[in-house]
C-alpha cells in the first residue's frame, strides 16, 4: 500500500512539473510573437516539440515485459487512469469535429454530447468493473471465457475470432478518423502536403505503441491531456471575455445565446438571403430535371462537356486556366448512369440544405413542417441511443479499465472519466455558438474586397473539396450567409484566427487536436495489434509462444495495421465525425449484446453469442450498405427515414433477439461458465 502512495505521489510530482513547464513554454511562445517570431516558426515549435516530447515518453517506457506491455502492468492510479482514457476518448472527432457538428446542426448537434456521456455511465454500472473482475488482457479473452464451446471442440476459438474480427473493423474505422485528422493539422500548420502530414503524425503514434505499448500509451496520454485541457479552454475562455467580458464559457454561451437567435431570425427574413436560397433551390431542381431524364441526361451532359472541352481548346485566346478548368469539368465527369445518379443525387440533397434558412441554434428538430420535424426528432434520439451503447462496447476504451490495480479503482476511474471529459464537453456547446457569433457578426455583410485571411489559408488547403468557400452569388459584392460554405472539421482549428486572437493561441490548439488525434489513434492501434497477437497468433495458432516473441509479434503487426490506416486515410475517405459515427453503431450492434448479457444473462451461451454477433453485425452493414449513398446506397431506402449513422438502433435489437433466441433453443453453458458468471457478479 505504501508503495502505491509512493507511486502516486512521485506521478503527481513529475506531471505537475510538466504542467508548469507546458505554462512556461507558452508563454515564452507568446513573448517570441510579440517579438515578432514569424509564424510559421511558431507552428513548428508547437508540433514538433509536443511530437518529440511524446516520443521521449515512449522511449523511457519502452518494455517487452508482457503484463506492462498489454496492461501496463496493472497498476495505474484511478485518478491518472481517467485522465488516460479521457485523452483515449478525446479522439479528433470530440476536439475537431464536435464544436463543428454543433454549429452546423444547432441544437440536434447535441445528440453527441449526450450519447457519449450516457455510454460512459453505462460503462461504469453495467461493463468496466465486471471486465476488471476477470482479470484477462482483451476483450476477446472475456468472450472466449464466457463463451466456451463444448468440451474437446473449437467453440471457444469460434467465439474468440469473431471478437477479434469486430474488434479490428471498429477500430480500423475509428482510427482512419483519427489519422485523417493528423493529416489535416499537420498540413495546415506546416504546410506541408496533406499525404505526407498523414505518415509525420504516424511516426510520433508508433514509437509510444511500439517501443512501450499500453505502458508507453498510458503515460503519454496523460501528458497528452494535459495539453488537451489547455488548448480547448485557453481560446474559448479569451474568446467569451471578448464577447462577454465574462470568462467563463458556460456563462458567455447564456448570455450569447439569445443576440444569436435574433440575427438568425433576421437573416431569415432578409430580401439577399432568400435570394441566394432560391439560387440553391434553382439548383436542386436542375439536378432533379437530370434524375428523372437519366441515362439520356447523363449522354446529352457528356457529349456538352466534351463539346465545352474541345471549344475552349480551340479558342486561341482562351487562358490555361480556363483550359484546365474545363479539361477538370470533364474528367470529374461521372462515368456511368449509376454513378451519374448518385453524385446528382448528393448534389441535389447538398443544394437543398443551402435552400433552407439558417440552422437555429436554439430551437430542437427544426423542420419545414411537422412531419420532417418528428423524423430530426427520431434520428435525434437513434443517434443517442446508438452512441452510449458503442460507447459501452468500444474495445480501446474498455482495454483500459484493465489496467487498474483493483476492482474498485476501475469503478473510481470511471468517475475520474467522466470529469475529464466533462471539463471539455462544457465549453464545446459555447465554443460553437461563440464562433457562429464572431462570424454572424463580422463576416457576413462585410465587402468580397476584403475578406479575412483565414479564408484564403483554408481554402487553399484543399482545391477539389475546398474545406471552405465563399461565392459571390448574386453579385452585390457583399457577403451573405448563404454564400458561406463552412467544412465541420475546420470550426476549432481555424476559431483562433476567425476571432483574431494571437497566432500562438493558433499554434496551441493545433497541438491539442493533434494530442487528441494521436492519443486515440495510439490506443486504437495498440487494441488492433493485441487483438491479433494475443487472441490470434497466441490463443489460437501458437500458444506455446514466449513472452518475448509475442510482444514481438504485437509490435510487426502494429506497423502493419498503422500503415495501412494511413493509406486509408490519405484518400479522404470522409468527415470525421460521420467515420466515427459508423464505428459506435458496429461496436453497439456487434458487441453491446454478448457482453451485458454476458455479465447479467447466465443462460446465455455460446451458439447464442455467435448468433448475436453474427446476425448484428450483418444488420448493422446492411443498412449502411443500403442507405448511405458513399457504398452505393441511396437515402431513399432508409427505414422510417433513420440516418445510415444510425445504423445500431436496428443492429442491436437483431442482435439481442438473435442471442436470446439461439441461447433459448440450445443446452445450457456448464456449470463452469455460471460459476465464472457468479464470480464476476459477486461484489
Amino acid at each position: 500500500m505504501q508503495s502505491n502512495q509512493d507511486f502516486f505521489r512521485r506521478l503527481c510530482r513529475y506531471y505537475g512539473l510538466y504542467t508548469l513547464g507546458f505554462i512556461a513554454f507558452l508563454c515564452v511562445l507568446a513573448i517570441l510573437e510579440r517579438e515578432g517570431m514569424p509564424r510559421s516558426w511558431i507552428g513548428y515549435l508547437f508540433l514538433f516539440v509536443t511530437i518529440g516530447l511524446y516520443a521521449a515518453i515512449g522511449v523511457v517506457c519502452r518494455t517487452s515485459d508482457v503484463p506492462e506491455y498489454y496492461v501496463a502492468g496493472r497498476r495505474v492510479p484511478p485518478l491518472f487512469n481517467g485522465m488516460a482514457t479521457a485523452a483515449d476518448w478525446i479522439s479528433a472527432a470530440t476536439f475537431i469535429s464536435l464544436a463543428g457538428g454543433l454549429y452546423l446542426q444547432g441544437f440536434d448537434g447535441l445528440a453527441y454530447i449526450l450519447g457519449w456521456t450516457g455510454g460512459y455511465c453505462l460503462v461504469a454500472l453495467l461493463i468496466a468493473p465486471y471486465l476488471r473482475k476477470f482479470g484477462q488482457y482483451t476483450i476477446p479473452d472475456f468472450l472466449a471465457a464466457r463463451y466456451p464451446g463444448r468440451p474437446g471442440g473449437h467453440g471457444a476459438n469460434l467465439i474468440r475470432i469473431l471478437a477479434v474480427t469486430a474488434t479490428i473493423l471498429i477500430s480500423f474505422t475509428y482510427v482512419v478518423a483519427q489519422i485523417y485528422g493528423v493529416g489535416l493539422i499537420t498540413s495546415r500548420f506546416t504546410g506541408i502536403d496533406f499525404s505526407i502530414g498523414i505518415f509525420l503524425g504516424l511516426a510520433s503514434i508508433l514509437v509510444c505503441s511500439f517501443l512501450g505499448g499500453m505502458r508507453a500509451i498510458t503515460w503519454t496520454q496523460v501528458a497528452q491531456y494535459i495539453i488537451i485541457l489547455f488548448a480547448y479552454l485557453i481560446p474559448v475562455i479569451w474568446l467569451s471575455a471578448k464577447h462577454t467580458t465574462v470568462p467563463v464559457p458556460p456563462v458567455a454561451y447564456g448570455a450569447v445565446l439569445p443576440k444569436l437567435s435574433a440575427i438568425e431570425h433576421r437573416l431569415e427574413d432578409d430580401p439577399k438571403e432568400k435570394e441566394i436560397r432560391k439560387i440553391f433551390q434553382a439548383r436542386a431542381d436542375d439536378y432533379e430535371q437530370r434524375l428523372k431524364a437519366l441515362p439520356q441526361s447523363w449522354v446529352d451532359g457528356r457529349i456538352e462537356a466534351q463539346n465545352h472541352t474541345e471549344e475552349v481548346r480551340r479558342n486561341t485566346h482562351a487562358s490555361l486556366a480556363e483550359i484546365k478548368a474545363a479539361s477538370r469539368i470533364l474528367s470529374s465527369y461521372p462515368k456511368s448512369p449509376d454513378e451519374a445518379e448518385r453524385k446528382w443525387s448528393e448534389a441535389r440533397a447538398a443544394n437543398l440544405a443551402r435552400a433552407q434558412p439558417p440552422v437555429s441554434q436554439t430551437e430542437p428538430f427544426p423542420g419545414r413542417d411537422r412531419e420532417s420535424s418528428e423524423i430530426k426528432r427520431n434520428n435525434f434520439l437513434a443517434l443517442v441511443f446508438c452512441l452510449m451503447l458503442g460507447t459501452a462496447a468500444l474495445p480501446h476504451i474498455l482495454m483500459r479499465y484493465y489496467t487498474t490495480p483493483t476492482v474498485a479503482g476501475a469503478r473510481v476511474s470511471v468517475f475520474w472519466t467522466l470529469f475529464f471529459i466533462m471539463l471539455i464537453y462544457l465549453t464545446v456547446p459555447a465554443l460553437a455558438v461563440l464562433v457562429k457569433y464572431d462570424i454572424y457578426t463580422s463576416l457576413v455583410g462585410s465587402s468580397y474586397s476584403h475578406l479575412p485571411d483565414w479564408v484564403y489559408y483554408w481554402a487553399n488547403m484543399d482545391k477539389i473539396n475546398p474545406l471552405v468557400s465563399i461565392t459571390d452569388l448574386n453579385h452585390d459584392g457583399l457577403v451573405q450567409l448563404g454564400e458561406i460554405s463552412l467544412d465541420g472539421d475546420i470550426i476549432v482549428l481555424a476559431m483562433p484566427e476567425i476571432a483574431g486572437l494571437p497566432y500562438f493561441v493558433s499554434g496551441l490548439v493545433a497541438a491539442g487536436g493533434l494530442a487528441a488525434a494521436l492519443s486515440t489513434a495510439d490506443g486504437l492501434l495498440l487494441t488492433i495489434s493485441n487483438a491479433l497477437s494475443h487472441d490470434i497468433y497466441y490463443k489460437v495458432v501458437d500458444p506455446s509462444a514466449s513472452s518475448q516473441k509475442r510482444v514481438t509479434i504485437s509490435k510487426l503487426l502494429l506497423l502493419v495495421v498503422a500503415l495501412l490506416a494511413a493509406y486509408a486515410a490519405s484518400l479522404k475517405p470522409g468527415d470525421i465525425l460521420s467515420m466515427v459515427g459508423a464505428a459506435f453503431s458496429l461496436a453497439a450492434s456487434t458487441l453491446f449484446p454478448v457482453l451485458v448479457l454476458g455479465v447479467f444473462w447466465k443462460r446465455a451461451n455460446q451458439p447464442g453469442a455467435v448468433a448475436g454477433i453474427l446476425c448484428g453485425f450483418l444488420m448493422c452493414v446492411y443498412y449502411m450498405l443500403h442507405t448511405n449513398p458513399t457504398f452505393g446506397g441511396s437515402a431513399a431506402g432508409q427505414w422510417f427515414h433513420i440516418a445510415s449513422i444510425s445504423a445500431g438502433i436496428f443492429g442491436v435489437p437483431v442482435g439481442m433477439a438473435a442471442m436470446v433466441i439461439v441461447s433459448l433453443l440450445t443446452p445450457p453453458p456448464d456449470e463452469a461458465t455460471l460459476a465464472l458468471v457468479d464470480h464476476i457478479r459477486t461484489p
